[in-house]
C-alpha cells in the first residue's frame, strides 16, 4: 500500500515545507513559463518537479507512487539544503526565491504556512 511508502515524518515534513498550495505553484509555474515569443501548454508549464509536486499536493496520501515519494524526498532535501534547519521568512536574492519557488517554497512565507494537508 502506498501509505506504507510514505512514513509520517516525511508527509509532515514535505507539507510543512512546500508553503504554496497546488494552485499558487500552478499558477507560478504559468507564470514563469510564459514569455512574449512563446508560452508552454498550461499542463507543461514549469519544471518537472514542480509539475510533480503540484500532482502530489492534489493527491491522497494513499495514492502517492514511488516516484512521488522520491520527488518529496528530493524538495525536502533542496530546501533544506538551500534554507538550513529553521527557515525563517526571508526574501533573499531572486534567482534564489524564484528557484525555490519552482517546487513549492515561497521563502518569504512561514514554513507550515500552507493549510494542513493529511
Amino acid at each position: 500500500m502506498a501509505q506504507e511508502k510514505v512514513s509520517d515524518e516525511l508527509w509532515n515534513e514535505f507539507h510543512a515545507l512546500v508553503n504554496m498550495t497546488s494552485r499558487e505553484l500552478v499558477d507560478w509555474l504559468r507564470t514563469q513559463a510564459a514569455s512574449e515569443d512563446a508560452e508552454a501548454l498550461p499542463d507543461q508549464a514549469g519544471r518537472s518537479l514542480g509539475q510533480r509536486v503540484a500532482a502530489i499536493l492534489a493527491k491522497r496520501r494513499s495514492d502517492l507512487t514511488d516516484d512521488d515519494v522520491h520527488a518529496m524526498t528530493k524538495v525536502i532535501e533542496t530546501v533544506r539544503r538551500e534554507r538550513g534547519d529553521d527557515p525563517e521568512p526571508t526574501a533573499g536574492d531572486d534567482h534564489w526565491r524564484r528557484k525555490l519557488m519552482d517546487i513549492g517554497h515561497d521563502p518569504l512565507k512561514p514554513v507550515g504556512a500552507q493549510p494542513d494537508v493529511t
